[in-house]
């Protein structure tokens, strides 16, 4: 659908549309909140907050209701729920009184900031007592935030893991952000898919052939180019030459791009032979003739990752031999690198990393690609996000109300007004029933009746989203982990980003 097409309308559940006849008499205000609730034994303890000023803009700004829509609205309801449930007088009322905007006000942490499991992220209440039932009408929508704030976060814990076992096998940080190559976009569901999860993990790597993903963030984020490539073959471009030609197919390709870096996925038939005798053999003087700036990235694609990358490096260690680096890690020549892209999720790559580490080798050796591990297996509850009211006005009183199942305490949602700060031990935590100080409150005003009045580029998010220097080897999924790093963030790396 066309953006110029979308109907507001159109965008929340069905039972949504009778609400307005549900609250209380004389309600005058909704006041909802989003988190990504906390519960024990989460690997996950922290988020990374991003993709609402994509919403915001694609969605919910300026004059979105029309008497158009409002007329598509009714015809559709009216056919939906067999009887006359929509409230044409309601959303005709605020195309009279506000040219068709949102009468809104949406309160956020800023974009890449990071945020422990279980505080508010962001606000939502209607600033017309008319229009109380408007705050929770688009809460289907802004749920959809799960989804950038969930592979914003994955792509930073695969940092955090890429982080720890490079900066102990090579005594720096240098080339992190080019470490994971997002190859998720034929694996995702549709194309805002690609384009919003693609730009999600922008934010912390700049290595990417997710195309929508680059494109969202120069629209929405004033971001030129945030993510790179290089030229890289697919197996098609290999097996079309047959069997018996795959040393020619591999020469062409020294040949065609002869300068840069360059991909080759090397297992179509035999991924060791074909790195001891082409590669380590027949083409090994065209190999070493390749500078450090054109070096040749080997790409297995079948087998057990870890197994697979570790006879791989031997292979070509035999072949090109190998050097120790500054803190006694075995590093390939500059001219020849790995690509690991199959079978890679939040845990083999861990598993792979700790096996080059206990075979002596460095990370610097090796790159990664994941694709459906880092933009499709999520869903809502991966980070338990959850939008919920907290607080209502009749009649101008206010009233903190909340949710408490007996049957599942984790349920339990957050009362009154909210805010969000950084404690006197340097800690993040909301505070709740109206009882923050403004002047300490982490949450900003970023859209007001149909205006988005604060905006974030990429380059200020990436600097919110940065790892920190300390402890790198603590970064571990587990409480303890979580609050001592947040009580020893003082240096941010240098040359992440």
């Amino acid at each position: 659908m066309a953006a110029q097409d979308f109907n507001i309308l159109l965008a929340t559940d069905s039972y949504k549309i009778t609400h307005y006849k549900q609250y209380p008499p004389d309600v005058d205000k909704v006041y909802s909140y989003f988190e990504c609730r906390r519960k024990k034994g989460d690997r996950f303890n922290e988020v990374v907050f991003f993709g609402l000023q994509y919403l915001l803009k694609k969605y919910l700004s300026g004059p979105v209701v029309t008497e158009e829509k409002i007329q598509q609205a009714k015809q559709m309801y009216q056919q939906h729920f067999k009887q006359s449930v929509f409230d044409e007088e309601g959303w005709r009322k605020m195309l009279e009184k506000y040219d068709g905007r949102l009468p809104i006000r949406i309160k956020a942490v800023p974009e890449g900031k990071i945020i422990p499991r279980g505080n508010v992220l962001f606000t939502v209440e209607n600033t017309d007592s008319d229009f109380y039932w408007l705050t929770n009408y688009i809460e289907t929508m802004l749920v959809q935030m799960w989804y950038p704030i969930t592979v914003a976060t994955m792509s930073r814990e695969f940092k955090k893991i890429l982080a720890k076992y490079l900066k102990a096998t090579s005594g720096s940080l240098e080339g992190l952000e080019f470490k994971l190559h997002d190859f998720g976009y034929r694996g995702v569901s549709s194309q805002e898919s690609a384009a919003l999860g693609g730009a999600a993990h922008l934010v912390n790597f700049c290595s990417t052939d997710t195309v929508p993903g680059i494109l969202l963030t120069q629209e929405y984020y004033s971001c030129p180019m945030a993510g790179f490539s290089i030229p890289a073959a697919e197996h098609s471009t290999i097996i079309s030459w047959g069997r018996n030609r795959e040393e020619e197919a591999f020469e062409s390709l020294l040949n065609q791009f002869p300068s840069g870096p360059i991909s080759v996925v090397s297992d179509s038939y035999d991924i060791f032979k074909a790195c001891r005798h082409i590669w380590g053999e027949k083409l090994k003087d065209r190999v070493i003739e390749r500078s450090e700036g054109s070096t040749l990235v080997i790409r297995p694609d079948s087998g057990d990752p870890t197994e697979t990358v570790i006879e791989v490096l031997k292979i070509l260690e035999d072949c090109f031999g190998s050097t120790l680096n500054s803190v006694g890690y075995k590093l390939l020549p500059p001219y020849i690198r790995i690509i690991q892209g199959d079978g890679i999720d939040i845990n083999s790559i861990e598993e792979i990393l700790k096996k080059l580490d206990d075979e002596g080798w460095s990370a610097e050796n090796v790159f990664f690609g994941c694709g459906s591990s880092l933009l499709q297996k999520i869903n809502r509850d991966t980070l338990n996000c959850a939008f919920k009211c907290s607080y209502v006005e009749t009649d101008g009183k206010g009233m903190d109300v909340y949710k408490q199942p007996v049957t599942d305490p984790s349920k339990g949602s957050k009362r009154g007004r909210l805010s969000l700060r950084r404690n006197s031990d340097g800690l993040v935590e909301t505070i709740e029933e109206g009882n923050g100080k403004p002047e300490e409150d982490m949450l900003v005003t970023v859209f007001e009746n149909g205006t988005i009045v604060k905006e974030y580029t990429l380059e200020e998010i990436r600097k919110h989203a940065q790892l920190w220097e300390e402890n790198l080897d603590i970064l571990q999924h587990n409480d303890d982990a979580l609050q001592e790093t947040e009580q020893n963030q003082k240096n941010v790396m240098n040359g992440v980003h």
